[in-house]
C-alpha cells in the first residue's frame, strides 16, 4: 500500500510539473506571438520587416543557449555538482562576440541598421547565458521552478519589445528595451536556480568524464542546430522551389507540422534527467507518450483538416485540407527524432546529430532533383525523410544499452 501510494504521489507531482512547464511554454509562445501582432499595428511596413528579421536572427543566435541547457541538465543529472559558471559565460560571450562581428555584414546583406545588429549581440548574450540556470533546474528535476524560470526568461526576452511597441518606439528602441529587460532578469534566474538541497546523486559508471567541458556544450549546440535546421528545411525548400501561392500554402500547412512537433516537447523536458542516467524504462515511456500524442494529432488533422487550415490560414487554403494529416505526421515523427537526439546527447553518444545532417542533405537532394514542384511533392519528400530519420535514430538508440543503464525508474 505504501509503495502504491508513493507511486501515486510521484505521478501527481510529475503531472503537476508537466502542466506547469506546459503553461510556461504556452506563455512564452503567446508573448512571442504578441510581438508581431503589435508590430503590425504600431510600425510602418519597413520597420516591421526590420524587426521581424532581427527577431528571426535572434532565434538562430539563441540556439547555443538551448545546447547549453541540454548539456548542463544532462551533466547535472548524471554527475551532480556545479562548475558551470565559467563555461556558461564563455559560451554566451563567444556567441555574442560572433554576432557582433557579423553585425556589419548582416546590416549590409539584410538592410538593417547597425544599431539593431549590435543590440542583437547584447540580447543574445543574456538569452544564451540563461540556458545555464534553466539547465541546472532541469537537471535537478525542479520542474516547478523551471517553469517559473521559463516564464521569467520569456518576460525578459519579449517584455521589453512589447513595452517598446506599446510606447510607440521604433525597432531600435524596442530592441534596446528588450536587451535591458533580458539582462535584468538574469539575477532572478540565478536566484531561482540556487540549490535548496544537495545536488542529485550521480549515476553509476566511471567511463564518462565527470567534468562538463566545452566539447559537451558544443555537441549539444550542434544537436540543437541540427534539430532546428531539419525542422525548417522543407519550408525553406518550398519557398525556393514552389510558386509564391504554393509556397504560401506550404507555410500554412507547416503550422500543423510545428504544432505536432512542439506539442509533446514537455515530455522530453521532463524525461531528460532520467535519460542522462540511462533509465531505459523512462525512455520507452517517453517514446510511447510522444507516439500517442502524434497519433492523436494526425488523426485529428485527418478528421478536421478543413478546420485546421481555416484556423491556420483562412478559407483560401481549404484546398490543401486533404494533406493536413501528412503535415501533422511530419511534425509527429520529428518529435520522436528530437527526443531520441536528446537521449543520445544526454548519454554521451558520439556525433548524436550526424543522422540529422545527413537527412537534411538527403531531403534537399530529393526535393531539388526528384520531387514534383508541387506542395504534395515537397511534402512527401519531407515525410519520407522524417520516417527514415526516426527509424535510424530509433535503431541507434536501442541497439545497445545506454551507458550506466540500470533499467530503474
Amino acid at each position: 500500500m505504501t509503495r502504491t501510494t508513493g507511486r501515486d504521489a510521484g505521478a501527481i507531482r510529475l503531472g503537476a510539473a508537466g502542466a506547469a512547464v506546459t503553461v510556461a511554454t504556452m506563455l512564452t509562445n503567446a508573448l512571442a506571438y504578441l510581438v508581431p501582432v503589435l508590430g503590425a499595428r504600431r510600425l510602418a511596413p519597413a520597420e516591421l520587416g526590420a524587426l521581424a528579421t532581427v527577431l528571426a536572427l535572434a532565434a538562430i543566435a539563441a540556439v547555443p543557449g538551448f545546447g547549453l541547457q541540454i548539456a548542463v541538465a544532462a551533466h547535472r543529472a548524471r554527475w551532480g555538482g556545479g562548475g558551470t559558471t565559467r563555461l556558461a559565460v564563455r559560451t554566451a560571450a563567444l556567441t555574442a562576440g560572433v554576432t557582433a562581428l557579423a553585425a556589419p555584414l548582416l546590416g549590409a546583406a539584410l538592410r538593417l541598421p547597425v544599431a539593431l545588429t549590435l543590440l542583437l549581440a547584447a540580447t543574445t548574450f543574456a538569452t544564451v547565458l540563461a540556458g545555464r540556470w534553466l539547465g541546472e533546474l532541469q537537471g535537478d528535476q525542479r520542474f516547478l521552478r523551471l517553469s517559473t524560470a521559463m516564464t521569467v526568461l520569456a518576460a525578459g526576452r519579449y517584455g521589453g519589445l512589447v513595452l517598446g511597441l506599446a510606447l510607440g518606439r521604433g525597432p531600435v528602441g524596442c530592441l534596446l528595451l528588450a536587451t535591458l529587460t533580458g539582462l535584468a532578469v538574469l539575477p532572478l534566474l540565478a536566484r531561482l536556480a540556487r540549490p535548496a538541497a544537495p545536488a542529485t546523486a550521480p549515476a553509476p559508471g566511471g567511463a564518462v568524464e565527470r567534468r562538463l567541458t566545452a566539447r559537451h556544450v558544443m555537441t549539444a549546440c550542434g544537436a540543437s542546430l541540427a534539430m532546428l535546421t531539419i525542422s525548417y528545411a522543407d519550408l525553406l525548400l518550398a519557398r525556393q522551389l514552389l510558386s509564391g501561392d504554393a509556397s504560401g500554402g506550404y507555410a500554412v500547412g507547416s503550422v500543423l507540422t510545428k504544432g505536432a512537433l512542439w506539442a509533446p516537447q514537455v515530455v522530453t523536458v521532463l524525461v531528460l534527467p532520467r535519460l542522462a542516467r540511462g533509465d531505459r524504462r523512462a525512455r520507452i515511456a517517453a517514446l510511447a507518450l510522444i507516439l500517442a500524442s502524434g497519433a492523436v494529432l494526425v488523426g485529428a488533422s485527418g478528421f478536421a483538416g478543413e478546420l485546421a487550415f481555416r484556423l491556420a490560414g483562412g478559407a483560401g487554403y481549404l484546398h490543401l485540407a486533404g494533406v493536413a494529416p501528412l503535415f501533422a505526421a511530419v511534425g509527429a515523427l520529428y518529435a520522436v527524432v528530437f527526443m531520441l537526439v536528446n537521449d543520445r546527447v544526454a548519454t554521451g553518444a558520439r556525433w548524436p546529430a550526424a543522422p540529422l545532417w545527413v537527412a537534411t542533405a538527403g531531403l534537399a537532394g530529393a526535393a531539388l532533383l526528384v520531387a514534383p514542384r508541387t506542395v504534395e511533392g515537397v511534402l512527401l519528400c519531407a515525410l519520407g525523410t522524417a520516417v527514415v530519420t526516426a527509424s535510424v535514430m530509433a535503431w541507434l538508440t536501442f541497439r545497445a544499452p545506454a551507458p550506466g543503464d540500470t533499467g530503474t525508474p
